[in-house]
């Protein structure tokens, strides 16, 4: 059976949420059946304060409303429709993403620095505000900066190929927040539950996910604990945008591999924790001039791919 739609069940339909659990629920940013349906017991009474066991019951509930189980290929197929694209302001870029950036999914950009990913990450907070019919998904986003590089006045800047948005009502669509250590950073994404629902959220960008626990994590004796707790905030971003139909675009630093002798050493951080999470990988790198190269080295289902675009006053461009 296909599932019920995600809008039509509320958190107060649920068993055993009366006024005083819907509030705390929320007050955590579990605003949704679904966004309940995907998380533990232990996660969401560690977030509330509510028992497991009457957590729960609740989890339990929600899952049997929303037809958690087996489906056919047909019904995710229909499911699938539901996905939503929007331009990230490059032909070539959109052309090896099968038109652009798409919710339910986490893109990641690697690269040195000055390669684009911050520039990326400044132009998806405005095309995703463009009218449907210019290649927009009229939805506004949310920035955590973890590296202090999050600029308005680029916004400005990028604004001024948009003359269709208004910049003032463009720049209050855009929630920013600064991250100042891991644990803040995870803080952040537990609470943004109420604001993506109250403000039409359609796009997370986190600049970049790594900063934070490369710099508190240091030596291999504290690897574990940091790629667990690494693992937590990334699949906290996976329930976001399946929750709430959005798209996570997130930054990652690279290192030089010491291994590699021949070809390029560049290889990206977080390990296997942040390259199985990630729904389609893009690595960026210099080229002549302003140009850069985009290559799209995973997916689920699509080929690898280069695009060339340029980092222009008015941001990324063909």
């Amino acid at each position: 059976m296909a599932s019920n739609s995600l809008e039509e069940i509320k958190i107060e339909d649920l068993k055993g949420v009366g006024p005083a659990i819907a509030e705390k629920l929320r007050e955590n940013g579990l605003v949704t059946a679904n966004a309940i349906a995907v998380r533990s017991p232990k996660e969401i009474s560690g977030l509330t304060g509510i028992g497991e066991t009457v957590i729960q019951k609740i989890i339990v509930d929600a899952r049997s409303k929303l037809n958690i189980g087996f489906e056919t290929a047909n019904e995710i197929l229909e499911k699938r429709q539901n996905i939503i694209r929007f331009t990230t302001g490059s032909k070539s870029l959109d052309d090896i993403l099968n038109g652009g950036i798409e919710t339910r999914a986490i893109f990641e950009a690697f690269g040195e620095f000055r390669t684009g990913k911050t520039q990326i990450g400044h132009q998806l907070c405005i095309t995703v505000q463009l009218p449907k019919e210019e290649g927009g998904i009229e939805g506004s986003a949310c920035y955590i900066d973890s590296e202090g590089t999050f600029r308005p006045e680029r916004l400005l800047q990028i604004l001024e190929r948009y003359p269709q948005l208004d910049p003032k009502k463009a720049l209050d669509n855009i929630f920013y927040c600064r991250a100042y250590n891991s644990d803040h950073q995870l803080l952040i994404v537990d609470k943004l539950g109420p604001m993506i629902e109250e403000k039409n959220v359609k796009l997370v960008v986190v600049d970049s996910i790594i900063s934070h626990f490369r710099s508190e994590y240091i030596g291999r004796g504290t690897l574990s604990d940091r790629q667990q707790k690494l693992n937590r905030f990334i699949h906290k971003l996976l329930q976001l945008s399946e929750a709430h139909n959005l798209a996570v675009y997130i930054t990652n630093q690279v290192q030089s591999s010491p291994g590699v002798f021949f070809g390029d050493p560049t290889i990206p951080t977080g390990g296997n924790v942040i390259a199985h999470a990630s729904t389609y990988r893009l690595y960026l790198r210099k080229s002549k001039a302003n140009k850069r190269v985009a290559k799209l080295i995973d997916s689920p289902c699509l080929p690898e791919a280069e695009a060339v675009f340029s980092i222009t006053e008015h941001g990324i461009e063909d």
